[in-house]
């Protein structure tokens, strides 16, 4: 019983909460796909295992082949970043299953995402705000994802345990931290400028406080020099790329040729979304008004989040912003979104009032069940 006790209290009461939202999501997401198959396409899912099996789509199959037979210079799998492959190897060598190993990673992942986010949001707001973000994060219509083979939870946590540590002014564990992100997306490189400006804050803060406070008192900070080593984690990956072709910017060779994707204006990309022709009416909503939907849910978030968070949240949301959207067409973006955590903040402020967190939280919950259940079937649901 004392040990029972421990436990618990190991965690706040808000923590706990959190972890039951994330358990009874991940429960019925797993059976709600289950289900649609006996529904909607008359199939039956007898074999426990294909609860989960359905779930293995598009770029799942890239990490578990990574991560078991690692990098090739042919198939395409240098476009992915390494982290999240190693981890599932890892786990692997106990679960003996690549699949089962996405899972647990992830499922970890989505757990400690939802506990460090409440905990980032509190530093400034209420608790009720901090519950409300990892409320709408939970149930954002691409959250899925962070109960699957993908490495969007792996990510997330990183990002927020980075900023976390930055804002208590652990600037080592940042770094570090920082340069773990790196190695799970292309977009951990924003976290150069994040820091960059949250370092430009607590200069200012200590600048004021030392002209009132003693002589000698020095507003510069050396640990804030730790944020040079959040390039480490991409150099780590150039040299994979290095390793395995001989050339360390293979991956953008093997992005173009896979995604068939390439820098460009994000006026090219909305253009794209906008004149298209699609052959099918599912292309033209998925690939053409949901993509160009978040990307402007996206754009909107990022300027108010300007006028009413901390400018390293704002900072965060333009420099992913611009790095997602500058391609020559949208793919994917909603699921990015779900990164852009201070869109979850600007959520939970207007869900202070009923009328508007009932209609985002309606949005929310309907477009996750239809883009999950089109993920589980196969279909391209980002």
């Amino acid at each position: 019983m004392k040990g029972l006790t421990r436990i618990v209290s190991f965690l706040p009461r808000e923590d706990w909460i959190v972890v039951g939202w994330v358990m009874a999501i991940k429960v019925l997401l797993f059976s709600f796909g289950a289900m649609s198959y006996a529904v909607l396409w008359d199939n039956y899912i007898t074999n426990p295992y294909h609860w989960f099996g359905i779930w293995d789509q598009w770029d799942f199959g890239y990490y578990q082949e990574i991560a078991e037979f690692g990098y090739s210079g042919t198939d395409g799998s240098i476009a992915f970043y390494p982290l999240f492959p190693w981890l599932v190897r890892l786990v692997a060598c106990v679960s003996r299953s690549y699949l089962a190993a996405g899972f647990i990673v992830s499922g970890i992942a989505s757990v400690v995402a939802a506990i460090l986010l409440r905990r980032l949001v509190q530093l400034d707001y209420p608790q009720s705000v901090a519950m409300r973000s990892v409320w709408f994060l939970l149930i954002f219509p691409t959250a899925y994802f962070l109960h699957i083979g993908y490495s969007e939870g792996l990510f997330l946590v990183l990002a927020l345990a980075c900023i976390l540590a930055a804002r208590g002014e652990r600037w080592w564990l940042a770094g570090v931290l920082g340069a773990f992100c790196w190695m799970t997306r292309a977009t951990g490189a924003v976290l150069v400028p994040t820091l960059a400006v949250e370092a430009a804050q607590q200069y200012w803060v200590r600048r004021r406080s030392c002209s009132q406070g003693p002589v000698g008192c020095s507003a510069w900070n050396w640990k804030w020099l730790w944020i040079a080593i959040v390039p480490a984690g991409f150099a780590v990956y150039l040299l994979i790329n290095w390793s395995v072709s001989g050339d360390p910017f293979a991956f953008l060779q093997a992005r173009k040729t896979l995604f068939d994707q390439s820098f460009a204006s994000p006026l090219t990309g909305i253009r794209q979304a906008i004149w298209a022709h699609y052959p099918t009416p599912h292309e033209a909503e998925m690939v053409g008004t949901q993509e160009l939907f978040f990307v402007a849910l996206g754009l909107v978030c990022t300027i108010i989040s300007w006028i009413k968070l901390r400018p390293a949240y704002a900072m965060w949301m333009t420099g992913f912003w611009i790095l997602c959207a500058s391609v020559n067409f949208f793919r994917s973006m909603p699921r990015y979104t779900l990164t852009m955590f201070p869109i979850f903040i600007l959520f939970a402020l207007l869900g202070r009032n009923r009328f508007w967190a009932g209609v985002l939280t309606a949005w929310s919950l309907l477009f996750f069940a239809l883009f999950a259940v089109l993920f589980a079937r196969g279909e391209w649901a980002f």
